[in-house]
């Protein structure tokens, strides 16, 4: 009899329940017993001890089927050490509730902040597999992370859909694209939806180079810019201030947020009329799209099987074509971010898009 906890942590994306999915059937295909606990609202519930028995009636039907059947939420890793309000050791209180429930593993989906915590508790004694969850895509020591395609999809979906609109009027559109510290979904999304100039955070960015990018386009004939925009985006001034600073004037910025400011900033300087599109957290949402369902299921079978084989502390990932196992000390803490000088940036900067730089 194997006993499994699952909980999904963070922030929410498609295709959580596709993985889940693939780990409890990968392990009831193989004929071992199992009981299923899933915590509710990920940490927070291994935390206060809420869960609730899975069987296998409630992973039936939920492969196309998006957001979390668990539900989510954020603990922040920062805090894990920190009592709560009522002074309870949340480190201890996890370790406890999963010895109180006889656990042999804990299975964790989720991201960057997720996989730090995962990291702890492993190093606390626990048997812990995780499974990489994102829209980011940057999580280290994986190529790939489910939920990205999905909103990519979306992404570009929305921007494809903002093309006929400015072609039709000859305004210049900004669509702003979730990624506060990395610029792989913006990338993606911009470059599958042909924008015209890509604003991303590891690109700090000119706006006088933005700006002669479009009258450039204008010159040639073409009345109408999109510029795909990752919420994370900075120009080359803030780029140089320390984070204190950076934070004092985000503080006090007039702006909703960073494409609410290069939309002024090209009015102002170039004269032109702008729109501001922001599809927000439609692309955390909706159905998985087929990559991200065959790939989450994949990334869960061999979940299943590291905890039938006894094989504790590892993330699973994909790296060159290939679904493969990841110290989990190699993951927690490390960013992985687009490189200005990634063959996609250069490919996309040959095709003439516009990064600012």
């Amino acid at each position: 009899m194997k006993r499994i906890g699952l909980l999904t942590s963070g922030g929410d994306c498609q295709a959580l329940n596709a993985a889940m999915r693939g780990v409890v059937k990968c392990l009831t295909v193989s004929g071992e017993k199992v009981e299923i606990y899933g915590f509710i609202d990920g940490y927070k519930g291994l935390i206060y001890g809420d869960f609730r028995m899975l069987t296998g009636k409630d992973f039936s039907g939920i492969l196309t089927i998006g957001g979390t059947i668990l539900g989510t939420s954020r603990t922040p890793f920062k805090t894990i050490r920190v009592p709560d309000e009522n002074g309870l050791d949340k480190v201890e209180a996890m370790k406890q509730n999963y010895h109180k429930l006889r656990l042999d593993c804990l299975v964790i989906l989720g991201g960057n902040g997720t996989h730090k915590t995962a990291n702890l508790l492993s190093q606390e004694g626990l048997n812990i597999v995780t499974l990489p969850k994102t829209i980011d895509n940057d999580l280290w020591g994986t190529d790939m992370t489910f939920g990205f395609q999905s909103a990519v999809d979306i992404a570009t979906h929305a921007i494809d859909c903002i093309h006929t609109t400015a072609a039709s009027h000859g305004r210049i559109f900004i669509v702003e694209v979730m990624g506060h510290k990395v610029g792989y979904l913006t990338l993606n999304a911009g470059m599958a939806s042909g924008a015209d100039i890509i604003l991303i955070p590891e690109i700090p960015y000119d706006i006088d180079k933005v700006i002669e990018a479009i009258e450039k386009r204008h010159e040639r004939g073409s009345a109408f810019t999109i510029l795909a925009v990752a919420e994370g985006a900075i120009s080359k001034e803030d780029a140089a201030l320390s984070k204190k600073e950076y934070k004092e004037k985000m503080k006090t910025s007039p702006y909703p947020s960073i494409s609410y400011e290069v939309a002024d900033q090209i009015k102002q300087k170039g004269g032109y009329d702008i729109r501001v599109t922001v599809p927000g957290h439609t692309q955390r949402g909706g159905s998985p799209c087929p990559y991200d369902r065959v790939f989450a299921s994949r990334l869960g079978s061999e979940a299943g099987r590291l905890i039938l084989d006894g094989e504790y502390g590892f993330m699973v990932g994909y790296r060159n074509r290939e679904i493969v196992k990841v110290p989990l000390e190699d993951v927690a803490g490390k960013l992985k971010m687009v490189s200005p000088e990634a063959s996609i940036v250069k490919e996309a900067k040959m095709l003439g898009i516009c990064f600012g730089d």
